[in-house]
């Protein structure tokens, strides 16, 4: 009787314990959360579409006018010719990754200092940054040290005034 007991007890802790825990399962969602039903293909096709929509849109943001000719605005002048928008290049200043793409056409010559541009940027950025960090740190350090140092002189005046 003893073993048949001992044998269902081996039996139980590796069909349901050892189970949990060498493959632990998921918490329960809470009561509150409500089951979302699964998407049909034709709604998982939209939801595709829409999404590379929205990524391919957020890149042609990124490139800018000057790697797409075509998407210019054009404005025409008073005498019916036809002038480019105040958005072009030579009135405003290129973006990185419009300088990286222009340098990156002429080969590694012009893409070499444009890359040192970026990583100086970069750099530059990292090290105000820690800068400002530093001294925001040393700021909140010097307000702690002031607190405990009104706290220390607060306290003397209070043993003071309690022996007199």
């Amino acid at each position: 009787m003893k073993l048949r007991v001992v044998c269902r007890k081996l039996y139980d802790y590796v069909r349901y314990d050892l189970k949990e825990i060498a493959f632990p399962s998921s918490l329960p969602d809470p009561p509150h959360i409500k089951k979302r039903r699964k998407l049909t293909w034709r709604e998982r096709w939209y939801v595709l579409k829409e999404a590379s929509r929205l990524y391919a849109a957020s890149w042609v943001r990124d490139i800018g006018p000057d790697l797409r000719p075509n998407d210019y605005k054009k404005v025409t002048n008073d005498d019916g010719g036809l002038r480019q928008d105040n958005t072009t290049s030579a009135r405003r200043e290129q973006s990185t990754l419009e300088d990286l793409a222009v340098a990156a056409r002429g080969g590694m010559e012009t893409l070499r200092p444009a890359l040192q541009r970026v990583y100086m940027m970069r750099a530059s950025a990292y090290k105000d940054a820690l800068k400002s960090f530093i001294q925001g740190y040393q700021e909140g350090i010097k307000q702690v040290m002031e607190g405990k140092e009104g706290e220390k002189s607060r306290a003397q005046e209070n043993d003071v005034k309690k022996s007199s």
